[in-house]
């Protein structure tokens, strides 16, 4: 597999590893250093990623499938994802070392090692592509790089290379191996090798190319190219967004072209040749069929889920293929084919992927399907570890909210889901529902590649999320202020509080055993709003004393504490009045760095911040003085982002701006993991209530699950059974079962 570290374009093929012989023993300083690297790769295997929830595929570039194995790969930030579509299995190659200069990679599959890499471009890789004989690698940079180069990638040597004025969006090599074809803003080109290669003797020669002959359409954009296969091999055949299909023949004349419009198609994005169809990929969710021989129009495949849809309808197999109309269809945006297994993987750009079989295209089913969100994700809250007579949702239950516009609920192990009919929907093994707040779905839609100038999303979508200790309530504020009170009974709307004036950065409820019912929230207009829940969410208190955004807000006892962009934190203790419930300031703590989270330890005495200049700050919430300090993040670049303590209190997760999350030991401070994975910063991070699992989220628009090695899972646990015991609770934290599900769905 060969992966372009810009934008994560790859194309799979399952290569042999390249061994090393006649190794000459190490010198010393060598061996140092190899013990050092092998204690980190101990440190990392800690804790391993277990499930993506996400896909960050933006064109045909970032699709592919190995026709060996069918295993089917696409991006998720900066993991490469390897699916296996019927068994719903996932195996991950992680890029660790992905940073500033782009670089072209090829992994071995089987083994997930890097066998080799090449850096020769400048600001990013758009596209690569093998060979057909797996010799030569293709790789196309960003359009300021104005780079196409071909290198022998088992060498590791870059043979060929020339410079491409043009945005190039695709690239394919010929079945014959002689040549290959780039295609792009007002581009389609040609490129020799063997011309090349002819002049070539130790070093980098140009690399000979001839642009093809546009006609008429010289002014198109030529968004997806796949040389022809077979019978066909001579032609090649190309995609513009305007939504037509052209065959180049030989001579590189455009010789025919075929309208996509005569379905209503307004756009097309991708296509997918192989020695029977050509597959097109088309806005509103459309698959069309063509003949490579005279490109005649065979058929139009079945559109994926409408935007907007209910997957708790989705129950039954025909719900799919019901036709609405009036509805809306995500876009198609790129398209790989599995011509042993007759399998269609198609990519949506609402980040949904599904894996059609068309064996009969009369008769097409769906081996596969998933639907992750589509913008940055801002904030992840875990179900409460409760009785399940109590229990508004299945344990290991967690959600997640986007500026998608939507809050969705997960499960932590889609096999036990699955062993649940009730549970299980056809759209999704991790997704159980999906909240959308508003009516309009165009915010589901991602437009532009986060590559060349595409950005994080605009100003929309859900900020934040809080959980009520009882487990009947979510609450969710938005980026224009408003608070959402959901009941998690059925996900339905109870109330709407227009809170702030701006974005909602905090929201907090405070502890069962407080005996107060309250909700907290704080937003970038500097003020705290504190509702009574018992009072249908009125409004008890309003606290002024922040001067810039409050990034954190908690509660323990009767104690709240708040910090933020000012480098103050603020400790104020409830003082019941007669006009009713008031927190009052006890302590003001100023620091020298801006406070960007906290969260409080098991026992909820004291209070852990993050903070910019990386360290980790402890402080006492009834005294207000800080009990220790101690770094938290292994890179010496970067702003601590985020900060939690596991159920346990034995340890600290933190995120950096560098895209990096910690792992370290609470009472000696000593760091146990470090994680990389996220193309985004981690915008926030949670652990499982059984123990096994850390949740980041990012924004990328992924959602990784990391599974905890059995020594962290079980101290956890043993520390929380020790906890209960002397609370005199016997019940500890265990994973859920299917008896689990059953009993929470009866």
């Amino acid at each position: 597999m060969a992966e372009g570290a810009g934008i994560n374009s790859f194309t799979s093929r399952v290569t042999k590893r390249v061994s090393n012989v006649n190794v000459a023993p190490a010198p010393a300083n060598m061996r140092r250093k190899s013990r050092q690297q092998s204690q980190r790769r101990t440190t990392h295997n800690r804790v391993v990623l277990e499930r993506v929830l996400g896909i960050t595929t933006s064109n045909g570039s970032g699709l592919a499938c190995d026709p060996n194995t069918g295993l089917v790969a696409y991006p998720a930030g900066c993991v490469v994802v390897i699916l296996h579509p019927k068994k719903n299995k996932q195996t991950h190659i992680l890029n660790t070392s992905s940073g500033h200069m782009p670089c072209v990679r090829v992994w071995d599959v089987a083994e997930q090692a890097q066998v080799a890499e090449v850096q020769c471009h400048k600001y990013g890789v758009a596209c690569v592509a093998f060979s057909t004989n797996s010799s030569y690698i293709v790789s196309v940079g960003y359009q300021h790089d104005m780079t196409v180069s071909v290198w022998e990638w088992r060498k590791g040597t870059v043979i060929a290379s020339n410079k491409v004025s043009s945005r190039v969006l695709s690239v394919s090599f010929s079945e014959d191996n002689s040549y290959f074809v780039t295609a792009g803003n007002r581009h389609v080109k040609f490129w020799y090798l063997d011309a090349s290669k002819e002049r070539r003797v130790n070093s980098t020669v140009p690399l000979i190319g001839r642009s093809g002959l546009l006609g008429e359409q010289r002014n198109s954009m030529f968004c997806g190219l796949s040389c022809g296969r077979g019978n066909m091999a001579s032609s090649t055949y190309c995609i513009t967004s305007s939504g037509l299909l052209c065959q180049f023949n030989s001579r590189r004349m455009l010789d025919a072209w075929v309208d996509l419009k005569v379905s209503m198609t307004t756009s097309a994005r991708c296509l997918s040749v192989n020695e029977v169809f050509i597959f097109c990929g088309c806005a509103d969710g459309t698959v069309r069929l063509f003949s490579p021989q005279n490109l005649h129009y065979i058929t139009t495949l079945h559109r994926p889920h409408c935007l907007g849809v209910d997957v708790t309808q989705g129950l039954q197999p025909g719900h799919l293929f019901v036709a609405d109309p009036k509805a809306e269809y995500p876009d198609t945006l790129a398209l790989t084919f599995d011509p042993v297994t007759r399998h269609l993987t198609c990519v949506y750009n609402d980040h949904s992927v599904y894996v059609w079989d068309v064996r009969d295209i009369k008769n097409v089913g769906k081996v596969y399907s998933a639907l992750y969100h589509s913008g940055c994700v801002w904030s992840l809250e875990t179900y409460p570890d409760m009785d399940l007579s109590r229990s508004c949702l299945p344990p290991g239950s967690f959600l997640t909210c986007s500026s998608d516009n939507t809050i969705r609920l997960w499960h932590s192990d889609p096999g036990l889901v699955q062993g649940t009919s009730c549970l299980r929907n056809l759209y999704s093994h991790d997704l159980l529902r999906i909240v959308y707040v508003g009516e309009d779905t165009q915010h589901l839609q991602t437009d532009g590649e986060r590559g060349e100038g595409g950005g994080m999303d605009a100003k929309s979508g859900i900020r934040v999320l809080g959980i009520s200790p009882d487990g009947q309530h979510l609450a969710a504020g938005d980026r224009n202020g408003n608070v959402h009170i959901f009941g998690l009974q059925f996900m339905d709307q109870l109330q709407k509080i227009e809170a702030h004036d701006s974005e909602v950065l905090c929201l907090e409820f405070s502890p069962a055993e407080t005996g107060l019912h309250l909700l907290a929230s704080a937003s970038r207009d500097r003020l705290i709003h504190i509702f009574n829940m018992e009072k249908s969410y009125s409004l008890e208190q309003t606290v002024y004393d922040h001067s810039a955004s409050i990034t954190a807000i908690k509660f323990t006892e009767v104690l709240m504490v708040s910090c933020g962009a000012d480098k103050s934190i603020y400790f104020r203790t409830a003082e019941q009045s007669s006009e009713g419930l008031n927190f009052a300031r006890s302590h003001h703590v100023v620091e020298k760095t801006t406070l960007y989270d906290m969260d409080l330890d098991a026992t909820h005495t004291h209070t852990a911040i993050a903070c910019q200049d990386r360290n980790i700050r402890v402080y006492n919430v009834k005294s207000g003085k800080m009990k220790k300090c101690f770094k938290g993040s292994t890179s010496d670049e970067g702003t601590l982002l985020k900060v939690q303590m596991d159920p346990a209190g034995i340890y600290l997760a933190t995120s950096c701006s560098d895209k990096s999350i910690c792992i370290f030991d609470y009472e000696s401070g000593e760091c146990v993991a470090t994680l990389f994975g996220h193309s985004e910063i981690v915008t926030g991070m949670r652990f499982s209530q059984d123990c096994r699992h850390l949740i980041t989220i990012s924004g990328d628009s992924c959602v990784f699950l990391w599974r905890l090695d059995s020594q962290m899972t079980n101290s956890m646990r043993k520390r929380l059974a020790e906890r209960k015991r002397t609370a005199g609770v016997t019940t500890t934290a265990k994973a859920p079962t299917k008896e689990h599900l059953i009993r929470y769905l009866h």
